[in-house]
C-alpha cells in the first residue's frame, strides 16, 4: 500500500487545474466535490450510492462526532472508515466552525475554546491539540487545523485578531499532528473580507510547509463578489504544488468560478440539504419540486442522466412525494443532486484536460440561464 500523500497536477487551463491527490486509501481526482457526512452519514444516502456517483472522498465533522458517538468510541470500533463502511479517503474538519457558531454557549481563550453541547448542554474543551487528537481517533486521512471563523460583516480589528489566533493555533496543530505517513494536515487561511490579511495569513501558513491549504471564513455572510475577490488575493500566494480547498462552498456557479481561480477541492451541505427540502439541481438549472406546475409533469428531471433518480421518476411523482412529506422524496432528490454535482466535477476535469474550461463554463451557465421550461 502506498504510504505517501502526494498531489500531482495533470493539466492546466488558465488558473484552473486538474490533478490527483494520492493517499493510501485511494486517489481523489481534482477538482473534487466532497459530500458532507456530518455525523458519519451523507444524509438520505447509502454510502455505496455516494461512491457509485463518483465521489472519491467524503467529509466528516469533528464537532458532531466527538459528541456522539464519541471519538474514543469510534476508535474502539475500528475507526470511522470501518464504522461507516467507507474504505476510501475521509477529510475531517476541525470542529471550529460549529463551535464558533454556538455564540453564547462557548468561551474563547488563547488555549482553545470551551463550549456547551447543543444536544444536552454538557461542557467540553477543544484546544488545537485536542482537535487533532480527536481527528486521529476518528482515523481521517486529511485533518484540518483548529481555527476561529468570524462571521461577516465584522470589524477589521476583530478579523485580524481571529486571523492571528488561527495562525498560532495552526502551528500548534502542526506540532500535534507530527509525522503521519500517508496522511495530511491542512492549514486554513483566514482574514475575512480584508485582502491584505488574507495574504498575510496565506504567507504565514505557506512558511509552515503544510501538505495542503484551505480557504476558510467565506460563505459566512459576505457578498458573492467579495468571496471571489478573496480567492483572487489568496490563491496566487499559496504554493502551486499543494491542493487548495475552499471550505463550505457552494453552489454549482460558485464551484465553476472558484475553479477558474485555482481551487481544487470543495464541500457543501447544499446538494443534500436542498434535496431534503424539495429542490433539485440539474443541467438546466434549479427545479423546485414543491411548485404546483410539476403536479402533472410526466418528464423526469433529466432524461439524459445516468442516475436513476434523475432519469426514471416523473416530476409529478417527485412533486407528490415532496408535498406529502414522504422520506423517499428527499432521498431521490438528494441522489439526483449529488449525481449532478459529481457530473459537473467530471465535466470540469475533462474540460480542463482538453483546454476548453472557459467554453465549458460558458456553456454550462448558458444552459442554466435558458432554464427548465415545461412543455406546452
Amino acid at each position: 500500500m502506498n504510504d505517501t500523500f502526494r498531489f500531482d497536477i495533470q493539466a492546466r487551463d488558465g488558473q484552473a487545474r486538474t490533478g490527483a491527490v494520492s493517499m493510501p486509501r485511494g486517489t481523489v481526482r481534482t477538482p473534487a466535490f466532497m459530500p458532507v457526512g456530518t455525523a458519519g452519514t451523507v444524509k438520505a444516502m447509502y454510502l455505496d450510492q455516494v461512491r457509485d456517483l463518483g465521489s472519491d472522498i467524503i467529509l466528516g465533522n469533528t464537532y458532531h462526532l466527538m459528541l456522539r458517538p464519541g471519538a474514543e468510541r469510534v476508535a474502539r470500533l475500528g475507526g470511522l472508515h470501518d464504522l461507516i463502511r467507507w474504505p476510501h479517503p475521509i477529510l475531517t474538519d476541525s470542529g471550529g466552525f460549529q463551535v464558533m457558531s454556538l455564540a453564547g454557549l462557548r468561551k474563547l481563550t488563547e488555549e482553545g475554546v470551551t463550549f456547551q453541547s447543543h444536544i444536552d448542554g454538557s461542557r467540553h474543551a477543544m484546544s488545537p491539540e485536542r482537535s487533532i487528537e480527536i481527528q486521529g481517533l476518528l482515523g481521517s486521512d486529511i485533518q484540518m487545523q483548529l481555527d476561529e471563523c468570524v462571521a461577516l460583516p465584522a470589524t477589521r480589528a476583530e478579523i485580524e485578531r481571529a486571523m492571528e489566533l488561527s495562525l498560532r493555533w495552526a502551528g500548534r496543530c502542526k506540532t500535534a499532528f507530527g509525522d503521519q505517513p500517508g496522511k495530511a494536515m491542512f492549514g486554513i487561511v483566514q482574514g475575512g473580507d480584508q485582502p491584505d490579511l488574507r495574504v498575510r495569513s496565506a504567507e504565514a501558513l505557506k512558511s509552515m510547509d503544510l501538505k495542503g491549504y484551505a480557504v476558510g471564513g467565506l460563505a459566512v455572510g459576505e457578498p458573492h463578489d467579495v468571496m471571489l475577490a478573496m480567492l483572487e488575493a489568496t490563491c496566487p500566494v499559496l504554493p502551486d504544488d499543494k491542493p487548495r480547498y475552499l471550505m463550505g462552498v457552494g453552489t454549482p456557479d460558485d464551484i465553476l468560478k472558484s475553479v477558474a481561480r485555482g481551487i481544487d477541492m470543495f464541500d457543501c451541505v447544499m446538494p443534500t440539504r436542498a434535496g431534503r427540502h424539495g429542490l433539485a439541481f440539474t443541467r438546466r438549472g434549479k427545479v423546485n419540486l414543491r411548485n404546483a406546475r410539476h403536479a402533472e409533469d410526466v418528464r423526469p428531471l433529466d432524461e439524459e442522466s445516468d442516475c436513476p433518480a434523475s432519469r426514471d421518476y416523473s416530476r409529478a411523482y417527485l412533486h407528490h412525494l415532496v408535498r406529502s412529506g414522504e422520506a423517499l422524496g428527499g432521498m431521490l432528490l438528494t441522489w439526483n443532486n449529488l449525481a449532478y454535482y459529481q457530473s459537473l466535477m467530471a465535466g470540469i476535469r475533462g474540460a480542463i484536460a482538453a483546454g476548453r474550461f472557459a467554453d465549458f463554463m460558458a456553456e454550462t451557465q448558458d444552459a442554466w440561464m435558458r432554464g427548465d421550461v415545461a412543455p406546452l
